[in-house]
């Protein structure tokens, strides 16, 4: 009978303690809201009042980490007044301190963010374009490092000898690396073209390579689409290692080209259709007036050459065109007022023998 009675006694406390235990994990789960809900939203209101947004943006990334470490540590704090002496076995502790390990990891892979603060005070600092996938690299290099660590010391916690690990993973990444030449070249040729940025997407480049607007700038090829509208894929070593001429960065558009008068033109009307031609460009409201030269040249094969060279103010090239069809226009309006004619060439024409 006693030992009924003992048996009993034990297994109501069993129960009593199964239940605080479950009691335990519902107030750390309530309180868990309850610090989601209003103490947690108090640090962050209290954080962006300080000079610098980062400490705001480090704990909205451990917001969701912080809710579920309540939960970790309600479920620890619970088993431990269970009647069975289970943290103190070691695979509960492994357990534990991997869910820890695995929190803080998610906090800051979070953290590095393409969309982070701290990436953009980077890209402020340095002046890289919105558009520039250096950020977005950076941020997967960084993220890439946080699971590398974080699965390393989860090893190391477990027991695993992450000697052997890391030296198997350099011997690795060596054989890679000889396997994978080109495509390491062609990464560096993207490092080259991302860092010393010269040219964007959208601009207009010339390569012996290629020419047309770039459409799309990765870490292994660049893609430009020609004027045929034929989209070439350019490897990075190959246009890293190129003259590129990037011509959306002028500053003005050049116009040259030589005007051919006949011979049988007098030399006075010769001289008032460069004076006009050059008044002409010179008042022109479109044309640089910063450089220009209107000058008669030389004598050609077929006549009087007389030489122009001017710039645009605009570079886009419909409205380049316009202005040219403009002036010529005009330049055919004042050798028609002046009675001179453009030279023909002229060809000989053999008989057949």
């Amino acid at each position: 009978m006693g030992t009924y009675s003992a048996f009993v006694e034990t297994l109501e406390s069993q129960w009593q303690k199964w239940l605080l235990a479950l009691a335990i994990f519902i107030i750390f789960l309530l309180f868990r809201k309850l610090f989601t809900k209003y103490i947690f939203k108090f640090i962050v209101k209290i954080s962006k009042k300080t000079p610098t947004p980062l400490i705001t943006d480090l704990l909205l990334a451990f917001q969701r980490p912080l809710q579920l470490l309540w939960i970790v540590i309600g479920a620890y704090v619970a088993l431990m007044t269970l009647p069975y002496s289970l943290t103190v076995t070691p695979f509960v502790e492994h357990t534990f301190r991997t869910c820890i390990i695995l929190l803080i990891g998610s906090g800051f892979y979070i953290f590095m963010s393409k969309h982070s603060q701290l990436f953009a005070n980077v890209a402020k600092k340095f002046q890289i374009p919105e558009d520039s996938i250096l950020i977005p690299f950076i941020s997967n290099v960084m993220r890439f490092v946080i699971i590398a660590i974080v699965i390393v010391v989860i090893l190391a916690e477990w027991g695993y000898n992450i000697n052997g690990l890391v030296a198997g993973l350099g011997l690795g990444g060596l054989a890679v690396a000889l396997a994978a030449q080109e495509t390491i070249a062609n990464f560096f040729g993207g490092i080259v073209i991302i860092t010393e940025k010269p040219f964007a997407k959208g601009d207009w480049i010339e390569t012996p390579t290629v020419e047309g607007i770039v459409e799309d700038i990765g870490f292994r090829s660049t893609s430009v689409r020609t004027f045929t509208n034929a989209l070439v894929t350019v490897p990075n070593s190959i246009l890293s290692k190129e003259p590129i001429t990037n011509w959306s960065k002028m500053k003005k558009r050049r116009i040259h080209f030589i005007l051919k008068i006949a011979y049988d033109t007098p030399r006075e009307k010769l001289e008032r259709c460069v004076r006009k031609i050059e008044s002409l460009i010179k008042n022109h409201d479109g044309v640089d007036q910063d450089f220009m030269i209107v000058r008669f040249d030389q004598f050609g094969e077929t006549g009087f050459d007389i030489y122009l060279y001017f710039f645009t103010k605009t570079t886009v090239w419909t409205e380049w065109f316009a202005i040219k069809e403009e002036i010529s226009f005009k330049i055919m309006d004042i050798l028609a007022e002046e009675n001179v004619a453009l030279a023909v060439p002229i060809v000989e024409v053999q008989e057949k023998k």
